[in-house]
């Protein structure tokens, strides 16, 4: 019989590399973000649901916004992740972070489809599809005619007070728009401006402003957003004049929207003992139809983030599975 003897020195590393896998394998404790709006609630207890009852990891909600949540990270490394982190916010500081290693994306694209920037109705959509840009757009007030003065064209810019209204006034200078025949209207507030998109669409009327996505208002009135021909101006122009006041701005450059992204970002502590859960993380994307209707259900049914991410799990299975295998994916089942 042949007898290997193993040195002390061997017997250490085999241990070490065990105890890696086994690390990889199991999950532990995760915090997670719940920051203070309707998706990243959704997503913050559905990943708290998946990997909990998927993973049996431990999981605690931290609430939370962007800079306080990233703050945090940064400095305490607490929590673990941000499941939406919109990076416009904050990137600079992120950037450094992550050269500095205390933070990584594991995912740079969690919700598809997300974004700022300006609409029409699917009706019009429909009844205009030549008009698919802006710019073309911008040809036409006439389409748009605004209530008070129908010889000018209504685009419906942000609540005074909100950082959009100055990037859409700026926009507005930038392409010439009152020259064009078009007037800046201002909502007076988020109910103005979401109550303008529901009497336009539930009254069949055209309109053409700002929003966002996900929203539970895109979900529900269907708005398409429309493509900028321009192309990207570059930083200078967006945030050291189109991001400012007027007096700040005196000479604005046509551009295109600044991209949004939003990255589900981690710890250094996180990759470093996250196990399985990170790998749920870089797999789970929420379609952004699908994402939109369930901020639909949370309005209509004023449900919270745990309440809707139960719906989400049962209603849209089709999409969660492909995030995890399938003996993970029936222990989950099994919960609900």
């Amino acid at each position: 019989m042949k007898f290997t003897r193993l040195s002390a020195a061997t017997l250490l590393g085999l241990a070490a590399g065990a105890g890696a896998a086994m690390a990889q394998e199991q999950c532990g404790d995760v915090s997670i973000a719940e920051m203070n709006w309707a998706s990243a609630e959704l997503m913050a207890n559905v990943d708290a649901i998946i990997l909990e009852e998927g993973y049996d990891c431990d999981v605690e909600l931290i609430p939370g916004a962007t800079n306080t949540t990233f703050a945090s990270m940064n400095e305490k490394a607490q929590p673990d992740v941000a499941p939406e982190l919109w990076i416009n916010a904050v990137r600079d500081p992120l950037s450094a972070a992550k050269e500095e290693g205390r933070l990584q994306a594991l995912n740079d694209g969690p919700i598809t489809g997300l974004g700022e920037g300006w609409w029409v109705t699917s009706e019009f959509h429909e009844a205009h599809p030549e008009i698919d840009t802006v710019e073309k757009m911008l040809a036409h007030p006439d389409l748009v005619p605004d209530v008070e003065d129908p010889d000018k064209g209504a685009f419906m810019g942000c609540p005074a007070g909100w950082g959009c209204q100055l990037v859409n006034a700026n926009l507005f200078r930038a392409f010439d728009m009152e020259e064009k025949g078009w007037k800046l209207v201002d909502p007076g507030s988020a109910a103005g401006l979401d109550g303008s998109i529901a009497k336009a669409v539930n009254r069949s009327q055209p309109w053409f402003g700002y929003y966002w996505s996900p929203t539970a208002v895109i979900g529900k009135y269907g708005l398409v957003m429309l493509p900028f021909e321009t192309e990207w101006a570059g930083r200078e122009n967006w945030d050291g004049c189109i991001a400012k006041s007027e007096q700040e701005c005196l000479d604005p450059k046509p551009t295109s929207w600044t991209k949004s992204e939003v990255e589900t970002v981690v710890t250094k502590g996180f990759l470093d003992e996250g196990g399985v859960a990170q790998n749920y993380f870089k797999a789970r994307v929420f379609p952004g139809d699908v994402m939109n209707a369930m901020l639909v259900y949370m309005t209509e049914n004023q449900a919270n983030g745990e309440d809707a991410a139960y719906e989400f799990l049962i209603s849209h299975e089709d999409v969660w599975t492909q995030w995890v295998s399938e003996d993970v994916a029936e222990k989950v089942k099994d919960a609900l």
